[in-house]
C-alpha cells in the first residue's frame, strides 16, 4: 500500500527467527538466492559491506533482457536483528525507473510468534507511478524470499 503517493509500505510474515530473516537481507550468498523481481530471474551481483556508511550493490537479471538492473546505496542504520536502513539508487537510472533515485529503504524485523514479520518502507519516490513499479518488484522479491529461503506464514 502506498502513502501520500511517494511512500511504499509492505508487510510479510516468514516462518523463521528474525535473526535468520535479517541475515537473508544482508548475506551475499543468501541474497543471490532470492533478490530478483521475477520468476526465473537471477542475481548475478550481491556485494554487501554491512556497516553504517558501508555500500551495497545488487543486480537482478531478467532472462529476456540484455542488461541487469542494478541498485546501489549506503547503509544508514544496521541494528541486527531489528532494523536495516539504506539509501537506494538505480545504477544508470534506467528509463523505466525514472524518478526513483535517492530513495530510502527501511526494513524492520519483528518477532511474531515463532516467526518474523517484515515491515518494509520505501520512501522518497517522485510519484505514485514509480511507487507502483517498485511495489510490484518488492512483492516479487518477497515472494522469492518466501519460496527460495523461508516459508510464508501470512501475506
Amino acid at each position: 500500500m502506498s502513502d501520500t503517493g511517494t511512500t511504499l509500505r509492505l508487510e510479510r510474515g516468514f516462518d523463521a527467527p528474525r535473526e535468520a530473516v535479517f541475515d537473508a537481507w544482508t548475506s551475499p550468498e543468501v541474497l543471490r538466492q532470492w533478490w530478483a523481481a521475477g520468476t526465473g530471474w537471477s542475481t548475478p551481483v550481491a556485494e554487501v559491506d554491512l556497516r553504517v556508511g558501508g555500500r551495497y550493490r545488487l543486480s537482478m537479471q531478467d532472462p529476456e533482457a540484455t542488461a541487469p538492473y542494478t541498485v546501489v546505496g549506503e547503509y544508514v542504520e544496521v541494528r541486527r536483528p531489528e532494523r536495516l536502513s539504506y539509501t537506494w539508487s538505480w545504477e544508470g537510472d534506467p528509463v523505466e525507473q525514472a524518478g526513483s533515485r535517492d530513495t530510502l529503504v527501511v526494513v524492520e524485523f519483528h518477532e511474531d510468534g515463532g516467526g518474523t514479520k517484515v515491515v518494509l518502507t520505501h520512501s522518497g519516490f517522485a510519484g505514485p507511478e514509480v511507487v507502483a513499479q517498485h511495489e510490484h518488484g518488492w512483492h516479487a522479491c518477497l515472494d522469492n524470499l518466501a519460496t527460495a529461503v523461508f516459508s510464508p506464514t501470512r501475506r
